[in-house]
């Protein structure tokens, strides 16, 4: 059988492949991407790659465009593959429109293709939170989607896509998760800003401290996938992939600043100054990533329910303070990135 990551040079698809080989020594791993690990990603400006220096991805690269259809790949597919689809334009606000959809539904459509054309009767897709859209109602796997952004409704689109190759007959099975914030090594985002933005004193809570952040420590997410695909007997789940319950931003800083062993003060600035400080950020070319959007997208919860995976059988590895420190370890003890 053989491991197939669409996206594969990713951070979410570098820890799974270190997962994988490390569970598995012998087994075959392909990863399909547009980026070959270690190099810049055309699409993403400022991008790092997942990659440490003089680190390898333990896969075979195979380059692929997830918008076009998988022929001529160099291996032979077999229907005991297991698909892991990562491959999407993520980054929102960062894209336009257009990219969306083109990548996040036509990659879905492709995929379920492959896996039609070749008999292959698992897949892995990962979603997003996305689809619920922007409000702090609490929300469930049973709650209405709503999306509200191109990035939302693509991958709501590309869920109803792997959905549909699912039932269409028996014996196929379908894990769809949706993270929360991914954290871990590699990361090169939300928390990673946060800690430097921390360390450096330029972070503050921009309006409230309250805010839900709901998150998963990237290393427990590949585990609860491969948990899935090797345990799980079920033919169709939807899991939000979070710690329950999830935290808040204040709860978040506290923790990191206790791992990290960070004493600097977190001020907090209210909205009647944060938000004009934003605008005049953007005019003057968003140093640092500060603009109204952004302030916007901080200050509303990501208040996910993680009840269904706590219950689903599977046993976390890790608590959130453990995931720091893990994280932290794997940096030498020296900062979080």
């Amino acid at each position: 059988m053989n491991y197939i990551i669409t996206g594969g040079t990713g951070f979410i698809g570098t820890h799974l492949t270190n997962l994988i080989k490390e569970r598995y020594p012998d087994a075959q791993v392909y990863n399909l991407d547009i980026v070959r690990p270690g190099t810049s990603n055309p699409v993403i400006k400022d991008y790092k790659p997942a990659l440490c220096d003089g680190h390898e991805l333990q896969s075979t690269y195979v380059e692929h465009d997830v918008r076009k259809p998988m022929d001529n790949l160099p291996f032979t597919p077999t229907p005991e593959d297991v698909i892991f689809n990562f491959a999407a334009v993520h980054r929102t606000p960062g894209h336009p429109d257009h990219d969306y959809f083109e990548t996040n539904i036509r990659g879905a459509e492709n995929v379920c293709a492959f896996a039609e054309k070749w008999g292959i009767r698992n897949i892995v897709f990962t979603s997003s939170i996305a689809p619920y859209g922007a409000a702090e109602e609490l929300k469930t796997e049973d709650t209405l989607p709503t999306p509200n952004t191109p990035y939302g409704i693509s991958k709501l689109v590309a869920e109803k896509i792997h959905m549909a190759w699912q039932a269409a007959s028996a014996g196929r099975r379908l894990t769809i998760v949706r993270p929360g914030v991914v954290f871990g090594k590699g990361e090169n985002g939300n928390f990673t800003r946060l800690y430097w933005g921390i360390r450096k004193h330029t972070f503050a809570y921009p309006g409230r401290k309250d805010t839900i952040k709901a998150c998963v420590y990237v290393k427990e997410l590949v585990r609860f996938m491969m948990w899935n695909v090797e345990e799980r007997r079920t033919s169709c789940e939807i899991y939000n992939c979070t710690f329950e319950p999830a935290y808040t931003i204040e709860q978040i800083v506290g923790a990191m600043k206790q791992v990290t062993a960070l004493t600097r003060a977190v001020p907090y600035i209210p909205n009647a100054l944060i938000m004009p400080a934003a605008a005049m950020a953007k005019c003057v070319g968003s140093p640092m990533g500060i603009c109204p959007a952004r302030v916007k997208k901080l200050q509303i919860s990501t208040n996910i329910c993680g009840k269904k995976m706590a219950a689903s059988g599977y046993k976390f590895k890790w608590t959130f303070e453990a995931a720091l420190r893990d994280w932290f370890a794997d940096n030498d003890g020296k900062c979080l990135e």
